[in-house]
């Protein structure tokens, strides 16, 4: 990739500076891993995020597609933290119909 401007017309990538518009933000952060990688131009990064092959993602949500057609919520929530990066729930189950699945298993 290059930058195209006037002294390199051919170049890939043309940045114009427009200014600011009513609302937009100063800074935007689009990376999601904490390990941004520079490219040739000093303001562009590229991502390099951690990833699962395809061979072992698929069994995974195959899985976690069984557990979700039970409405397992920890398997499906174990399953989550397993394949997204960061995924921290909270201590709290809110699935109403799971609480109502487990309030009912406990009174039989």
């Amino acid at each position: 990739m290059t930058l195209r401007s006037e002294t390199n017309p051919q170049g890939d990538i043309e940045i114009t500076v427009t200014g600011l518009r009513p609302g937009e933000k100063l800074y935007e952060e689009l990376l999601i891993g904490d390990d941004p990688k520079p490219t040739q131009h000093p303001r562009i990064l590229k991502a390099h995020e951690k990833f699962v092959p395809w061979e072992q993602l698929q069994g995974q949500l195959h899985s976690l597609n069984l557990a979700l057609s039970v409405n397992d919520v920890p398997v499906i929530r174990s399953f989550l933290q397993q394949l997204v990066t960061g995924y921290q729930p909270s201590d709290e189950v809110v699935d109403w119909v799971y609480l109502e699945q487990e309030r009912q298993a406990l009174n039989t």
